[in-house]
C-alpha cells in the first residue's frame, strides 16, 4: 500500500488497483480550510461525515469517485469497490465551546475501519471523546494502521487516545489532524504528541509518502510522521 497525506484529515491510499482518498477538506481561504486542492483522481472516498468544511468536500478530487459517508453505513459495515468498510458513530467534543468558536454545536461524526491491500486502516474521524469501550472491543486486535488524532483542542485528548492507542494495539500510528501554517486552526503541533513516545518509536520519513505491505508491517508498535503536502 502506498500511503500520501494531503492534509489535515486526508490521506489518499493505493493498493489492489484502487485509490482510496479519505476525509477531504474543503481547499482554498477561510471559510475553507487554508489547504491547496488535493487535484488527483481516486475511486473511492469515505468521510467521517457530510457536513464539516475540514472532512467532507470531495469537490476537488478528480475522476467519478464513489462517495460514502460513514454515518450513513449500516453498523456491521458494507462493501464498496471491493473495500470492507465498517463504521464507529462517534461525536465532536462534548465539552470544546464550538458555539462560541464556531457559532454551532459538536456534529456527529464516525471512526471508519477499511481494508485495502491486505492492510485494516482505521481512521479516527473527527471524534473529541474517549473512544466508547464497545467501540475499543471491536478494533482490539484488527487494526494494522491507525489515522490518528494528534491535534488535540476540539478532538480527542492526548490520555484518552494514549489508552486508544494501547488497548485497540495498531502496528502502525501514522498522526494526523495536527496544526500546519497553511491551515488556520489553532490546533496542536506533532510534536505535542511525539513528545509522549520515545524517540526511538518514531520514525520522520521526511516527506508525504510511506508504503508499507502486511509482511512488511513493523514486529512492535511504531509511529510514522508524513509531512502534509497541501
Amino acid at each position: 500500500m502506498k500511503i500520501t497525506f494531503y492534509a489535515h484529515a486526508s490521506f489518499r491510499l493505493e493498493a489492489d488497483g484502487l485509490a482510496v482518498v479519505t476525509d477531504p477538506y474543503t481547499p482554498g481561504p477561510k471559510p475553507g480550510s487554508g489547504f491547496d486542492p488535493i487535484d488527483e483522481p481516486a475511486d473511492l472516498v469515505i468521510m467521517s461525515s457530510s457536513t464539516d468544511t475540514f472532512h467532507s468536500d470531495p469537490s476537488h478530487i478528480r475522476g467519478d469517485p464513489v462517495v460514502v459517508d460513514a454515518l450513513e453505513l449500516p453498523a456491521e459495515g458494507t462493501i464498496v469497490k471491493g473495500v470492507s468498510i465498517r463504521p464507529f458513530p462517534a461525536m465532536e467534543s462534548l465539552t470544546f465551546d464550538f458555539q462560541g468558536e464556531f457559532g454551532r454545536h459538536p456534529d456527529a461524526n464516525a471512526l471508519y475501519l477499511f481494508t485495502l491491500g491486505g492492510l485494516r486502516v482505521l481512521h479516527l474521524g473527527d471524534t473529541g471523546n474517549p473512544i466508547p469501550p464497545e467501540h475499543r472491543d471491536a478494533l482490539r486486535g484488527n487494526v494494522d494502521i491507525m489515522l490518528a488524532l494528534a491535534g488535540a483542542h476540539a478532538t480527542i485528548a492526548y490520555d484518552d487516545l494514549d489508552a486508544a492507542i494501547a488497548e485497540i494495539g495498531p502496528r502502525v500510528i501514522i498522526p494526523m489532524h495536527y496544526y500546519s501554517p497553511r491551515g488556520w486552526l489553532q490546533i496542536e503541533p506533532v510534536d505535542s504528541f511525539l513528545s509522549r513516545y520515545p524517540d526511538d518509536m518514531i520514525t520522520r520519513v521526511g516527506g508525504p509518502h510511506l508504503e508499507l505491505t502486511p509482511a512488511g508491517l513493523p514486529s512492535e508498535r511504531h509511529i510514522y510522521v508524513l509531512e502534509q503536502s497541501r
